[in-house]
């Protein structure tokens, strides 16, 4: 059997401070004090992990969640605290790059940058073309988490599923903008990147029109709903999904065969940075072997590291709501960034469905 996840339903936080600054060689201000200032996902790293870096650096880790990719760019861009490290999703960080708001990484300090997955690294290229600014640290599908006593798997092989007035209350759809667009983008077998207006407002129209089967709009709760059974599927990302299949056998996952989106979860360093030392020595705590796995084994979700994949059963390994195949891989794509004009047209789509 798998071993059973570690994550809990906490969120860990933390009081974040202003900080002194002065000038350093890396092109940011640098702050005196042995700290260091993250924001990452919510429930995406192992406490043990964390606590076990400041013991071993002496180095204060301030840390902060967020829950979107459209949360986490609002709070950088507020300014109103100096974030040395975050991570999140590539059209995210390919729109950050663009805004010139990223610093190169010094791979040279890094001891276990080795252990990456060359395959990963070069899928970045779509975001991060020279390999400058990014270091993968979990990647995904978006698909179907679904009930097996409730909905057979024919049914949830094709995005109609979310439309299935069968369902009417038994949905969940994800509460993220790019996420909940693909599943009908999909569907009418267009891009999950399409910048066309009227593919877009069709696109608006049918979430619309679904929105009266929603159950709820969900991201972090997902998984928990599901192993509850108050609804009988779910769109969600690949590590929540085998998250419920691990307490609620009943529970399975699909890429439906219109394809979706694989996504890559990665650190860099923004241009707030005040801690750029601290920072590599983070970076590189993240690539090390069995903090990796630790990582791994309280996300769920495929990690890039080749320890990890050297080192997990092969039960898991196998697993392709965790590992997704090269079949599944070739049928998805990552997201690009919208330029600013596109990212305001799409965001008031989705303000205006939310309040339909």
């Amino acid at each position: 059997m798998k071993k059973l996840a570690k994550k809990t339903l906490s969120v860990l936080t933390t009081v974040l401070l202003i900080l002194p600054t002065c000038f350093t060689m890396t092109g940011c201000e640098k702050a005196e004090d042995n700290s260091l200032v993250v924001l990452n996902y919510g429930k995406y790293i192992e406490t043990d992990v964390l606590k076990r870096f400041q013991e071993e650096t002496g180095i204060e880790v301030k840390y902060e969640e967020y829950e979107s990719v459209e949360d986490m760019y609002a709070k950088y861009k507020a300014g109103s605290i100096d974030y040395d490290l975050i991570c999140t999703s590539e059209y995210m960080i390919e729109t950050l790059r663009k805004e010139n708001e990223l610093i190169p990484i010094d791979y040279d300090t890094l001891e276990y940058y080795d252990n990456i997955d060359p395959k990963i690294i070069e899928m970045s290229s779509s975001f991060d073309p020279t390999h400058e600014y990014t270091i993968p640290y979990f990647y995904g599908t978006v698909g179907i988490l679904y009930n097996t006593t409730m909905v057979d798997e024919d049914t949830v092989s094709s995005w109609d599923a979310l439309w299935n007035p069968d369902y009417d209350n038994q949905i969940v759809q994800i509460n993220s903008q790019r996420d909940a667009f693909l599943t009908s983008l999909v569907r009418r077998g267009y891009s999950i990147n399409s910048t066309d207006k009227t593919e877009l407002t069709e696109a608006f129209d049918d979430l619309c029109q679904q929105k009266d089967l929603v159950y709820a709009y969900l991201q972090d709760e997902t998984y928990e709903c599901m192993i509850s059974g108050d609804a009988a599927m779910a769109v969600c990302f690949s590590g929540e999904a085998a998250m419920g299949m691990e307490y609620n056998e009943d529970l399975d996952y699909c890429v439906p065969e219109e394809g979706s989106n694989v996504w890559i979860d990665s650190w860099f360093v923004p241009r707030t940075c005040k801690h750029y030392d601290a920072a590599m020595k983070f970076l590189d705590y993240m690539c090390e072997g069995e903090a990796a796995l630790e990582n791994f084994e309280y996300v769920w979700y495929a990690s890039p590291n080749l320890y990890v994949k050297e080192n997990e059963d092969e039960e898991t390994l196998e697993d392709i709501t965790v590992f997704p195949t090269d079949d599944i891989l070739d049928r998805c794509e990552l997201y690009v960034s919208y330029d600013d004009e596109m990212l305001d047209y799409t965001t008031d789509l989705w303000k205006k469905l939310k309040a339909y």
